[in-house]
């Protein structure tokens, strides 16, 4: 137990029993049996009179009471059940007060927190609070009890006496606290005090100085606001005002404690244990003050601007200022207060009674009948947009009155019996559902009624509509008794969840306590003497500045506009990498990524260059390429500014997780030295990450002081290792990358050698480019079901997101734990279909399984999102549905674990055996590489990528395995691209011709490579005389030209093949293959191809059968000739444009070829045979190309996308085209 109670912050021996010493009459309760049963006996242990305490009739209104003669603090609590009986309590709340009044429910997890009870009469249960409290009384209401008996109840409070001294301001008095030395110049101050108030404003303590220094402590609405500045300056380039706010409801007459340490600009502020960091505005450390601090309101000599702020109204106990103890020094008269007002030595207590509502409750209270004034006026506060206030029925059936609030108004509405137009209402005000105090008057008399809120007689709302009124005689407040007949209901369906005070009904003020010792009106299930609100927006769980909006039971995150998605606006909607889009088949543009996923850093947008085998992220800045660096002036450093699209942690970000990054630099210069090598000081240097300078150059190395020139020792004088060290008249240039990626990017570069008259120079500096993300492929290969990782306790106590992604072929397995006392999370396979993320944060085990129609062990990744937060907890399998379980009301939100992390197995469980990669635990990356190089039976790194990603490889490319990831090798397709999508054509001029030899020059019939290549896909088909009974052509071509030879096939025998476009502009597929008299052709008449639009063309023949498919119209058959031969004998080569080839040509071919063909041709594929794409880009099979003419590489020909790219409307990472950032450089420039 001890050890509990100093990690919870008590002092170490706050454990003393406080009740078994005390007499009878510190207790009292609600009610007793009999004299044998009555409170005093409640002692944990005793068995006197009947072995504790039990009430005349249990049910939810009886109470136990202990007063302990002076305030406590109080760190634990203790239960037993009535000595030897079946009468014992489950469930029970706490309440303290230091008056006997003014109730408090006990709070943890943001919530009214019901105690677990007994399970039998005699064994002890003891709770630890999580927060010590401090009070005078305590009262413990049974929520539950045993179903066999009735309430039975012996407690123990421990804990230890505390003592402070308090001060009571009355709203007009201040107390300063002078400076011995008039000026206080600090670095450091720690201030703290307790407060309790029942006003929602008034300022705490202030100080000023006379530089513009000030700190100000105020409540505003209930919440405590700090207001500080450490200096601004006149020109108001420092701009040093810090306004932070924190905590709610503060007006309830507790006690709240606020510590503020402050050391320079680094602020911790905590208000009733939680602690919140930040930092100041401006340039500033010191906060300057004059003369005093002065506390409970603002001084009175103060500006007058500054008398509109009210003062403090309440008490305070416990200041300290820098170590001063300003309690002491007022009481022991050291201290003068202000001659205004009233400073005094104990805590008034204020009148008011507040009575708490719940949803079924109602309270009745009689007036005073038959009047003919209806006066009614009330305080209520609520977080409910809708809830019944108040319903009363006139006298004599003349109607009734029924007062709302409404969507956050409040409405009155008099139902007339009486008059035609039956029905009258008003509504005031707005938004008052905000959780504070608002007032509502109504009056109403024969033909005039008027409803006033909070106050304001200006906006008061009056109606003279005909009316006679008659009061009756009870008034119902929050609700009704259910034993109402139907014709006096209201309205309204919502009762009042909320609280009410200072009750008036016909001009008097309502006695709560003689209602709630039933001697006056009725009511059930209100608590007179309390207000449980709680504001669930404090603190905030709605993360990344979503707005937290709540009713009386629930809050909601709305997360628009944030970028974050969830219940609590947790998870990031971009992805983490240029990397992850390419995975999703995505191609080069702008996107926006979020490298720490759920982390504080936002997303960025950047270029991704998705080449064929490396991603690269681009960020740009928007310094000039080529930037002229004042020359001949004054100053002697120029320095000039880089700033980026993204900040420089975000920047880091992308970095640290690269594989490589680079960044181009250049300086031109003429007679203006930059590194002053070989032995000065350099004159010019860069500033990087952490803005640390740097002097090397593009092309050197860290601690280099040399240019890319002084490393190859090519500089244009050998004596420098840099051409502008030279300090030539002519101009000179030093350029290269700079690679070491833990000093990029370039946020500055400051040029030093130019006060010379005829100096100049000129600075470029590239994007910052990185390449690969070792985040998304960092994984781990589990061979033993015994073996796992371990990594340090996964800190996640109210948010907590897991992603990776897993394959295996074992059909289950553990893929993470990690436990704490009884809280535990863990992640695991539970069959070949189901996935199960299960936890416990204390209020019992949840499991979640998310069950897949198609088995998992499939040996192909799978993607795991898992997340809990306080509202809810899910689990998301691939694309499959996301499975949702809401988090109780009330209960434990926080989870709490020890134990160390393991990943890939737990406890005796059977291991996971597979791949788990890319493994993020709220944002941060596990490194499970690093942790399997020195794990037995485990493995660094994952193969099998193809299974999973093949499918992005097109047209033909195939899917090759790399360490991290795959690449599409599309050497056999006439695309290129990183997914083989990328159409390889060109335009073609007038009489430019290209012909392919299918066997390369010098070589033997028998050459392999084009063998195989020219038999179609299937390698049967290797003949040694090359004969070809299938082709598979297709392309896609414009032209505007007819007639004219699009492609053409020879052989060394008379057989060929032509694509013809005939001189009225149709398209005509030609074979001759032998055993016909004339060449076969098909005809496509109805359309004419030379109309200058992209056409596609695909012939297929199988023996004889062929296939024509044009464009997207349903392909068509046709069938060579019965005499034909079905062999093509002995190809000899491929042209395009035009058929230059000895021997005789057919005549229309001959025709056609003049003047040849003009227009652009895309994507040639004859079998296995690219010849486009083999003149373009350098392949082994680009000697067999030969060129008439210049071939100018351009997708004109390329063939319109059949399916209609996504809308921008639907695709989530679409950028909206009209914002093209300032920095965009030619994304295509290469920084070489």
């Amino acid at each position: 137990m001890q050890k509990m109670t100093v990690a919870n912050g008590f002092p170490e021996k706050c454990d003393e029993p406080l009740i078994s010493a005390l007499p009878h009459s510190s207790f009292s309760s609600s009610s007793s049996m009999t004299s044998s049963y009555v409170p005093g006996y409640a002692k944990l242990n005793k068995r006197g009179g009947a072995g504790g305490w039990s009430p005349s009739d249990s049910d939810h209104y009886q109470w136990l009471q202990v007063d302990f003669g002076s305030r406590k603090q109080i760190s634990a609590i203790a239960t037993q059940g009535r000595y030897s009986s079946s009468d014992w309590v489950t469930q029970y709340r706490m309440l303290y007060s230091d008056t006997g009044r003014n109730w408090k429910p006990y709070h943890q997890d943001g919530n009214i927190w019901a105690f677990p009870g007994n399970t039998n009469s005699d064994s002890v249960v003891r709770h630890d609070l999580q927060h010590p409290v401090i009070a005078r009384y305590v009262r413990i209401v049974p929520l539950d009890w045993n179903g066999e008996g009735q309430i039975g109840l012996r407690i123990e409070v421990y804990g230890c006496s505390y003592w402070a001294d308090v001060i009571n301001f009355d709203g007009h008095v201040v107390l300063p606290y002078r400076f011995r030395n008039k000026k206080m110049k600090t670095l450091k101050d720690v201030i703290s005090l307790k407060f309790k108030t029942s006003e929602s404003e008034g300022v705490i303590f202030h100080g000023e100085g006379q530089q513009g220094d000030y700190i100000t402590l105020e409540l505003k609405k209930a919440k405590l606001v700090l207001n500080l500045n450490l200096g601004s300056n006149q020109l108001g380039s420092i701009f040093g005002h810090t306004s932070v706010t924190t905590g709610s409801l503060l007006d309830d007459h507790h006690w709240h404690s606020v510590i503020i340490e402050r050391h320079g600009r680094n602020i911790n502020l905590t208000l009733d244990r939680h602690m919140q960091h930040f930092r100041t505005n401006g340039e500033f450390d010191y906060l300057d003050l004059d003369y005093e601090i002065t506390f409970g309101g603002m001084p009175f000599s103060g500006k007058p601007s500054s008398n509109s702020r009210k003062n403090f109204k309440g008490c305070m106990e416990t200041i300290n200022y820098n170590g001063n103890n300003i309690t002491d020094l007022a009481k022991r008269k050291k201290l003068e207060p202000s001659n205004v007002g009233n400073l005094s030595f104990s805590c008034v207590e204020p009148h008011t009674v507040p009575v708490f509502f719940n949803a079924t409750s109602y309270l009745e209270v009689p007036g005073r009948p038959s009047q003919d004034l209806f006066s009614v006026s009330f305080l209520f506060r609520t977080w409910n947009p809708n809830g019944l206030l108040l319903f009363s029925n006139f006298a004599d059936d003349l109607g009734n009155v029924e007062i709302d609030i409404n969507e956050g108004k409040v409405s009155v509405h008099i139902n007339v019996t009486q008059v035609k137009k039956n029905r009258i209402d008003i509504s005031s005000g707005s938004g008052l559902n905000d959780g504070q105090w608002h007032e509502v008057r109504f009056l109403a008399k024969e033909n005039f009624a008027v409803l006033t809120i909070d106050g304001d007689e200006a906006s008061a709302v009056r109606t003279n509509s005909p009316l006679q009124v008659k009061t009756g005689e009870k008034y119902y407040f929050g609700g009704f008794p259910v034993q109402m007949n139907d014709s006096d209901r209201s309205l309204f369906e919502h009762s009042f969840q909320g609280c009410m005070k200072s009750i008036h009904v016909d001009d008097q003020l309502v006695d709560l306590h003689a209602v709630e010792q039933g001697e006056l009106g009725s009511f059930a299930n209100v608590t007179i003497d309390m207000c449980a609100i709680i504001d669930r927006c404090v603190p905030n769980h709605c993360e990344h500045d979503g707005k937290c909006t709540q009713t009386w039971d629930s809050f909601k995150c709305t997360c628009d506009g944030t970028n974050y998605s969830g219940a609590t606006c947790h998870n990031s909607i971009y992805e983490l990498s240029c990397e992850a889009y390419k995975h999703l088949g995505k191609t080069s543009n702008y996107y926006w990524i979020d490298p720490d996923g759920s982390g504080t850093l936002g997303p960025l947008k950047v270029y991704c260059n998705m080449t064929e085998d490396k991603v690269w992220t681009t960020v740009y800045h928007d310094l000039q390429m080529q930037t002229a660096v004042g020359g001949n002036s004054p100053e002697k450093l120029s320095v000039l500014q880089l700033n980026y699209s993204a900040t420089m942690d975000q920047i880091s970000a992308i970095t640290s997780s690269a594989e490589y990054c680079e960044q181009f630099i250049s300086y031109s210069c003429k007679m203006s030295r930059l590194l002053n090598t070989p032995e000065g000081n350099p004159y010019t240097w860069w500033v990087g990450k952490a803005n640390e300078k740097h002097y090397y150059w593009g092309g050197s190395g860290p601690g280099i002081q040399k240019c890319a020139c002084g490393i190859e020792r090519n500089c244009t004088d050998p004596k420098y290792y840099c051409n502008c060290d030279a300090d030539h008249k002519q101009w000179r240039k030093d350029s290269g990358m700079l690679s070491y990626k833990e000093h990029l990017p370039v946020s500055q570069v400051v040029v030093g050698d130019l006060d010379r008259p005829g100096s100049e120079a000129k600075v470029s500096v590239g994007p910052v480019r990185c390449q690969g993300d070792r985040n998304y492929w960092n994984a781990a290969s589990f061979v033993t079901s015994s073996s796992y990782l371990h990594f340090s306790t996964f800190q996640g106590e109210t948010s907590a997101d897991i992603s990776f992604y897993f394959k295996t072929s074992a059909s289950d397995g553990v893929f993470l734990e990690n436990l704490g006392n009884t809280d535990f999370i863990k992640l695991e396979l539970k069959s070949a279909t189901e996935v199960s993320f299960s936890f416990d944060v204390g209020n019992g085990p949840v499991e979640i399984v998310v069950r897949s129609p198609n088995p998992l062990n499939d040996d192909q990744w799978h993607r795991v999102n898992a997340e809990r937060n306080v509202k809810q907890a899910s689990l998301q399998v691939d694309q499959l549905p996301l499975e949702v379980r809401k988090a109780p009301t009330e209960g434990h939100t926080r989870l709490e674990l020890y134990s160390q992390l393991y990943v890939g197995a737990a406890g005796g469980q059977r291991g996971f055996l597979g791949c788990i990669r890319s493994l993020r635990m709220n944002g941060v990356t596990l490194d499970l590489e690093e942790r399997a190089k020195v794990t037995p039976g485990v493995k660094p790194g994952c193969s099998g990528h193809c299974t999973s990603y093949g499918m992005y490889c097109a047209n033909g490319g195939k899917c090759v395995e790399k360490y991290n990831g795959y690449s599409c090798d599309c050497s056999k397709t006439a695309y290129d691209g990183p997914f083989c999508i990328k159409d390889v054509g060109a335009f073609f001029e007038e009489g430019m011709w290209l012909r392919y030899n299918f066997h390369s020059p010098g070589t033997s019939m028998k050459d392999l490579v084009s063998r195989t290549l020219l038999s179609s896909a299937d390698p049967e088909i290797t003949a040694p005389d090359l004969s070809l009974n299938k082709e598979e052509l297709s392309f896609s071509f414009s032209t505007t030209k007819s007639p004219c030879v699009l492609l053409y096939v020879s052989s060394y025998t008379p057989d060929f093949m032509a694509v013809l476009v005939n001189p009225s502009g149709n398209l005509q597929i030609r074979y001759n293959l032998g055993g016909t008299k004339e060449p076969y052709n098909i005809d496509i008449d109805h359309r004419n191809m030379a109309n200058g639009q992209p056409h596609t063309v695909n012939v297929t023949r199988n023996g004889r059968d062929i296939v024509l498919q044009l464009d997207h119209y349903p392909p068509t058959s046709y069938s060579l000739p019965a005499t034909s031969d079905i062999q093509f004998n002995s190809p000899k080569a491929l042209f395009l444009g035009k058929v230059i080839e000895i021997g005789k040509i057919d005549q229309d071919i001959y025709k056609y070829n003049t003047p040849g063909f003009t227009g652009c041709l895309s994507r040639v594929q004859f079998n296995q045979i690219a010849p486009l794409k083999a003149a373009l880009r350098p392949t082994n099979t680009s000697s067999h190309v030969h060129i008439q003419g210049e071939l100018v590489e351009s997708n004109c020909g390329a063939s319109p996308l059949t399916i209609p790219p996504m809308s921008a409307a639907t695709d989530p990472w679409h950028l909206d085209s009209g914002y093209i950032p300032v920095y965009r450089l030619k994304a295509s420039l290469n920084w070489h």
